[in-house]
């Protein structure tokens, strides 16, 4: 009898602690993982959470989380479904870091088992088919809160609203961020290093980008994608490259632009870039829809020759690419393209692989950010606006450099805004319902007054147009 008495004392106790503490689960423990868990073990003390970091790797789990407070490190995996639901169930919120297809099987036990959830990802349409029903269940799924998009809203809306609530009308709203490397590491001739998910910056722009420009209508395949740039100047950084990213257009309600005649999304890169990612696209190498036969016995030279017309006897494979994409043989995208390897006799080795994938894991070789190197992370937003008769442009720029090559610059403006979100979430400051994206005030305003304190802030140029 004294021994089911204390047991039951000891039940109670372990359930009031559990009570007491609310419990975070982080899906996926990858590149952009870092400044989220560092945030959460800095603030965690103060909030009394505790966090459960799973990821498909054991050692990535456990490395990240080595020496923070109230973290616990697992391995997971999202398509087993009994451990999927267990952790989801004992979880207060819900992080996504997982590859956003897998967000999905994640949404749908949140709505089941009512938690809420954040990720960094675009909203799908499979995602955007759950708002009924977690708008039913009394949760957030709050998407597209990182940098890209995420810091991208939170910014323009705080300009958008200031200029409407001033009577302004917006003309023209054109918004780039780009992913870079910090000009003292800007050491190959790509000007690119890894600091997300190489896969996807392997498939960026894949699909049709459209937006609209002073009432026109714009639809850019991907095969003219990095063909149709225009050039920005960061004041202390020089010319950068822009192309169009994704569906601009979808971002008009959201943004209550409905009637702006030009709204344009961009990607960002160093000048350069475009036109030989470009001659990547156009020879097939960034195609993920098949797989090479006996890829990991082809050497590259063989994997390129395999994509040309036929080569004349004599004829070398670099020279044969070269007069494919209509460049000399000494050209800077010919120079890109051979810094790569890509004309090598240098064997694959991977089996049963996509060209995109063997074009994966060659550039995570070659565009690798070292130990002590440090990326950069630039983001602009141009409007342009008339207010009181008066036409005005306004200027808005971040700039925000790593650490190192653990605690990106990447890492820092993806992570702690998923952090913010889940304080504001868990600490029921935020009443909207359903599938979200952090338009509203009461998340921008928050969130970019305490990105602040880490130094993620925007600078403000306005000027008078004539």
């Amino acid at each position: 009898m004294q021994r089911n008495f204390h047991s039951l004392i000891f039940n109670f106790a372990a359930f009031i602690n559990n009570y007491s503490m609310s419990n975070i689960l982080l899906l996926g423990a990858g590149r952009s993982s870092s400044a989220l868990i560092k945030y959460f073990s800095d603030t965690s003390p103060k909030h009394s959470w505790k966090i459960t970091v799973a990821d498909v790797s054991i050692d990535s789990a456990m490395q990240k989380t080595k020496g923070m407070n109230n973290m616990r490190a697992i391995q997971f995996d999202v398509n087993n479904k009994e451990q999927r639901h267990f952790e989801i169930l004992h979880a207060d919120l819900v992080i996504s870091m997982l590859p956003p297809d897998l967000h999905y099987l994640v949404a749908e036990d949140c709505v089941a088992f009512r938690k809420n959830m954040v990720t960094a990802s675009y909203i799908s349409d499979k995602i955007k088919a759950l708002d009924a029903q977690a708008k039913n269940a009394g949760i957030i799924l709050l998407n597209e809160m990182g940098l890209d998009p995420g810091i991208d809203h939170l910014s323009a809306m705080k300009i958008i609203n200031e200029i409407q609530e001033a009577g302004g009308t917006i003309l023209s709203f054109k918004s780039f961020t780009g992913g870079l490397v910090a000009p003292e590491f800007n050491d190959n001739p790509w000007g690119y290093k890894f600091t997300w998910n190489p896969r996807n910056v392997i498939l960026a722009g894949q699909g049709t980008a459209k937006y609209i420009e002073n009432n026109e209508y714009r639809y850019i395949p991907y095969n003219r994608l990095f063909t149709e740039t225009e050039v920005l100047d960061i004041d202390g950084y020089g010319q950068f490259e822009g192309y169009a990213n994704r569906d601009s257009l979808s971002y008009r309600i959201p943004y209550k632009l409905q009637n702006v005649p030009t709204i344009l999304r961009g990607t960002l890169r160093n000048t350069g870039y475009c036109k030989a990612w470009n001659a990547l696209v156009q020879a097939g190498l960034t195609d993920d829809s098949y797989r090479i036969e006996d890829s990991e016995h082809l050497s590259y030279s063989m994997l390129m020759k395999a994509f040309l017309p036929p080569v004349n006897k004599g004829e070398t494979i670099e020279a044969a690419f070269a007069k494919f994409i209509h460049e000399d043989i000494d050209s800077e995208v010919m120079m890109k393209i051979k810094w790569l390897g890509l004309f090598s006799d240098t064997v694959i080795g991977i089996p049963n692989a996509t060209p995109a994938f063997i074009l994966q894991k060659l550039l995570e070789k070659k565009w690798m950010l070292l130990p002590g190197e440090q990326d950069m992370i630039i983001m602009q937003h141009q409007f342009e606006y008339l207010v009181e008769g008066k036409k005005k442009k306004l200027i808005s720029t971040l700039v925000v450099r790593g650490d190192d090559e653990i605690q990106t610059a990447m890492a820092k403006t993806v992570g702690i805004p998923l952090g913010i979100a889940a304080k504001l979430i868990l600490n029921e400051k935020i009443e909207e319902r359903g599938v979200q994206m952090p338009v509203f005030k009461a998340i921008y305003e928050p969130v970019l007054e305490e990105l602040n304190v880490y130094g993620i802030r925007f600078n403000e140029t306005i000027f008078d147009l004539h």
